[in-house]
This record gives C-alpha cells, sequence and structure tokens, in this order.
C-alpha cells in the first residue's frame, strides 16, 4: 500500500502529461478511475496497450461524455472523489457540463486538477501545441544543444512530464491536503509553460547573475566545458564525464593517465577547446567498457551511455531493482521510495471495454446502482 492510498482520483483522458500525472499517483497507491471514450482515437504512435505504460495502475471506464446520462454519471463519480484530472483545452470541460464549478458543486473538496501546455489563460491559452513548443518559449529548449547547431528536441521529457505531469501530481496532492484542513477545493492549473519556467529557476538565477553564456554549448552545464560531456570511445559507444569539482576532475585525470600539472586549468575557458580535443583523442583509444572497468564507482563523476536495453541489465539498476518487469513487461518502478507505506505496481494498462465496467466502477458506486446504469445501457453493451 503506498502513502496516498485511500486517495480517490478520477481521470477524463487525454494524452501525455495528464496521464503520467495519473499514473504517478497510481504508483503511489491512489485509487484512479480513468474514464475514456469508448473509441479511443489513434494518435500516431501505435502499439498494444500493455506498452501503453503510462496507463497502468488504474481501471478504465468507456464514457460518451457527450450523452447526458454519461455525464450525469461523471459527475456522480466526482462527487465521491478528492481529486479530477482533466487536460482538454480551455473550455471543453465547461462545455461538456464537467468544468470547475460543476464539479465543485457537487464535491466542495475538490482538487480539480487542470494540465495544458499554454495555461487556462493569456493569448496562446486557445492554440495547439507540443513540448517542443512549450519548452521553446521558456528558455529552456535554448540552451539544449551544440555550440553552433540547432538546439536539440530532448525527447518530451522537459516539457510534457518534467514540468507538467509531475507539477500536476504535486499540485493535487497540494490542494488536497489543504482541503483536510480548510474544507474546500480549488483548481489547480498546471501549465506546461509554468511548469519548465519553475524548472529553470536555477537556470534564471545564473543569467540574472551574468553567468549563463547567451549561445548554447558554451557553458559548464550545456556541454561546453570539457569536463562535463559526453566522449565516444573505440567501439561509437560514448560515455559521461562531469567531474565539475576540482578535486574529482583531477582523480578523472589521474585515473585516465594525464598529469593534472601538464592539463589545461579548469577554469581557463580559452582552452577548453584543447582540452576537450585531447579527452576525445583518449577516451576514442579504448571502448566504452574498458573505461567503465577503469572509473565506475570511483570519484571521477563518470557513467556510460546506455541504450534502454542496457540499463535495464545495469548492475547498479538491477541491485536497486529501478526496473521491474510487470505483467511481461519490463519498465521503471514505482519512485520515489518510501521505507514504510511502500508502492506496488498493482494493474496493467486496461482497455476502455464497456464489458469491464463494472469491476471498473467497483469501490466507487453501490452494486445496485451499477446494474442500474448498465440496465438503461450508460455503460455500453458487455460481451
Amino acid at each position: 500500500m503506498g502513502p496516498l492510498a485511500g486517495l480517490k482520483v478520477v481521470e477524463l483522458a487525454g494524452i501525455g502529461p495528464g496521464p503520467m500525472a495519473a499514473m504517478l499517483l497510481a504508483d503511489m497507491g491512489a485509487t484512479v478511475l480513468r474514464i475514456d471514450r469508448p473509441d479511443p482515437p489513434e494518435l500516431g504512435m501505435s502499439r498494444p496497450l500493455k506498452y501503453n505504460l503510462t496507463l497502468r495502475g488504474r481501471r478504465t471506464l468507456a464514457l460518451d461524455l457527450k450523452q447526458p446520462a454519461a455525464r450525469e454519471l461523471a459527475l456522480r463519480l466526482v462527487a465521491g472523489a478528492d481529486a479530477l484530472i482533466e487536460g482538454f483545452r480551455p473550455g471543453v470541460a465547461e462545455r461538456l457540463g464537467l468544468g470547475p464549478d460543476d464539479c465543485l458543486a457537487r464535491n466542495p473538496r475538490l482538487a480539480y486538477g487542470r494540465m495544458t501546455g499554454w495555461g487556462q489563460d493569456g493569448p496562446l491559452a486557445p492554440a495547439a501545441g507540443h513540448d517542443l513548443n512549450y519548452i521553446a518559449l521558456t528558455g529552456a529548449l535554448h540552451h539544449i544543444g551544440r555550440q553552433g547547431q540547432p538546439p536539440t528536441p530532448p525527447l518530451n521529457l522537459v516539457g510534457d512530464y518534467g514540468g507538467g505531469a509531475l507539477y500536476l501530481a504535486f499540485g493535487i496532492v497540494c490542494a488536497v491536503l489543504e482541503a483536510r484542513g480548510s474544507g474546500r477545493g480549488q483548481v489547480v492549473d498546471a501549465a506546461i509553460v509554468d511548469g519548465v519556467a519553475h524548472l529553470m529557476t536555477g537556470m534564471f538565477g545564473l543569467f540574472g547573475a551574468g553567468l549563463l553564456p547567451e549561445s548554447r554549448g558554451e557553458g559548464v552545464i550545456d556541454g561546453g566545458a570539457p569536463y562535463y560531456d559526453c566522449y565516444e570511445c573505440a567501439d561509437g559507444r560514448y560515455v559521461s564525464v562531469a567531474p565539475i569539482e576540482g578535486r574529482f576532475f583531477q582523480e578523472l585525470l589521474r585515473r585516465i593517465g594525464i598529469d593534472p600539472a601538464d592539463f589545461p586549468k579548469q577554469s581557463d575557458r580559452a582552452r577548453w577547446p584543447e582540452a576537450k580535443r585531447r579527452l576525445a583523442e583518449l577516451f576514442r583509444q579504448r571502448p566504452r567498457d574498458a573505461w567503465c572497468e577503469l572509473l565506475e564507482g570511483t570519484d571521477s563523476c563518470f557513467a556510460p551511455v546506455l541504450t534502454p536495453a542496457e540499463a535495464l541489465r545495469h548492475k547498479h539498476m538491477a541491485a536497486r531493482r529501478t526496473f521491474v518487469e510487470f505483467d511481461g513487461v519490463a519498465q521503471p518502478a514505482p519512485a520515489p521510495r518510501f521505507s514504510r507505506t511502500v508502492p506496488e505496481l498493482s494493474l496493467p494498462p486496461q482497455p476502455a471495454d464497456p464489458a469491464r465496467a463494472e469491476g471498473a466502477l467497483a469501490g466507487w458506486l453501490p452494486e445496485a446502482e451499477i446494474a442500474a446504469l448498465r440496465a438503461a445501457g450508460t455503460l455500453g453493451q458487455a460481451g
């Protein structure tokens, strides 16, 4: 039983950060019920349901929310929930009759979580967008990439998941905790642009102090420094080194056979290109695994650059059980960890199948009410 056991969340199905936030809550033990369309749309990345891992941990109920009976059922579920997650464009939930006013009227203690890219207001609020656009607007994308090269899309980790899902889940838990004292719910407006900007707090501090270079790839932690970068090895694979502290940098040099006295000083930016060239030449002399034997586990601040398949097998990840196999699929275990209320994976991704409606609603509504909904056709036809 995870630390959020007893928390009940209704999730109005969306894509990207919304499902990830719901997964985070479910991983921690919350009971999450996902309300999806009877025929969910194909979003361009087709895969078997069991591999859509951000849908794990909760049951799914198929409802056409444009139908009055289905909308009323959703509101009935909201009345017994602690929180709701929706990721529509601004105004869509209101048009469905499931906006904050509608839901808080049924449940004044509700934490109403809204997930968008641009936010609920502002000149861009109505526009479509994706992760790359949001991190571009915040200033984050500008510093991701190599000197003289275009910005590099960093998967969708920074925007959708970092600035979006994590902030929505955190905001919901904050709102639920506050409601337990005040008895009053509220709206959590989780915009990816806000979350990513907040993630950039430290960087804006450096910018204000004049310590963040204007151009990408010229700073300490963006690949400009020779001691914070990735280097190709003899076998074409890569290693990462990040000994920012002077004593760790000197240890790296000594371990790879370089006399620190015969190497450009760490603080000498004018000689960074020379230092990087020498390190690149050296690392290309051995295969990656040979460097692992020499440097891994030392204070050289070193790690190999692994593929996902290699990460699953790495000895450190295996020792900590960072990845687990569940329902035949290797996947990350719930994080963070707790000493007493230990989270465990409970359900693989579930289909939006009317035949499973009774199971999805168990614990939310009385059996007699579920049977009446089935008889009225609100839950669709089984079989």
